[in-house]
């Protein structure tokens, strides 16, 4: 990160996104800071390597593998994103998500909505759009798109799938994983792989998306983590900015945050190089399921 950037705003994030990357001490201060950010912001450096079991040179070299000059600018940049937070708040404690056994109902739906809206937000506001334009651009001019994704992220694939189906593209998903490996190795220089995996480490969606290289396709990453195993495979990377809790981990803000991409790669698609054919594909197909739906229903419904 250059010397006098803008820390007000997604510190955090990238950190939640650097933590694979770390080494295990490094990734000890990482987790201290995300549980606690103000608490960090207001501790001295001694105390927060004590409390991590750790050095004071380990707390400076985890500030610099996440481009930071030191520690001071750690908690210079702790302390903005806290009142930015606050502030979203309304002045309120801010919610972290964590789900508690003791949590009321009422605390838990705020926390699930807090969680889900900040995924978004995060999402889209870090969302590299450079990469974004690259991969509405390979899409476009595919032969055919190959999606790969397993668990959560495969309902997300398939979601993609459905979008791309609908106005006109040859795409595929697979989250049978023998099939997933057949269809990548039939791919080309003239078609697009996308993987889709939150940590970045699924190994079917890595080994797909590795032969789909192999045979020469453009591939597109989307994950929660940069640098992880499937950034160094693919050509073109779209990161989210989720916020997993324990009792969510892997299914719930992951998999907001990755439609968040989705749709705008889907509408970075349709709206933005393929209007016209856009729309007459959608006519098209709601007339094709128009007789399936109940008369006098509104359109879309």
């Amino acid at each position: 990160m250059d010397a006098g950037g803008d820390y007000s705003s997604g510190m955090l994030v990238r950190l939640r996104g650097a933590i694979p990357s770390l080494r295990p001490a490094e990734q000890r201060v990482a987790r201290a800071v995300l549980a606690d950010p103000q608490g960090v912001a207001d501790r001295s450096i001694g105390v927060l390597a004590r409390e991590c079991g750790t050095s004071e040179t380990t707390v400076l070299r985890f500030c610099r593998a996440i481009g930071l000059r030191g520690y001071t600018e750690l908690r210079l940049a702790l302390a903005r994103e806290m009142t930015v937070e606050a502030t979203r708040a309304g002045g309120a404690r801010p919610l972290d998500g964590d789900i508690s056994a003791d949590d009321p109902l009422e605390e838990i739906v705020a926390k699930i909505g807090y969680s889900d809206s900040r995924a978004v937000a995060e999402t889209a506001e870090h969302l590299d759009v450079a990469a974004l334009e690259r991969a509405v651009d390979a899409i476009v001019a595919a032969r055919r798109v190959d999606l790969y994704g397993a668990g959560a992220s495969g309902y997300v694939a398939a979601d993609l799938h459905q979008k791309l189906h609908r106005i006109g593209l040859t795409a595929f998903v697979w989250q049978d994983f023998h099939s997933a490996l057949t269809s990548a190795a039939l791919l080309g220089a003239a078609d697009v792989a996308i993987g889709i995996s939150h940590s970045g480490a699924t190994v079917d969606v890595l080994e797909a998306l590795r032969l789909a290289a192999d045979h020469g396709a453009t591939t597109i990453a989307i994950t929660n983590f940069h640098p992880s195993p499937i950034t160094e495979l693919a050509d073109i990377v779209l990161k989210t900015a989720a916020r997993e809790a324990p009792f969510r981990f892997g299914a719930m803000g992951s998999r907001i945050a990755q439609l968040t991409v989705v749709d705008c790669l889907f509408v970075g698609v349709a709206a933005q190089r393929t209007y016209d054919e856009t729309l007459t594909a959608l006519e098209d197909t709601y007339r094709a399921i128009g007789s399936r739906r109940r008369k006098g229903a509104r359109p879309y419904s």
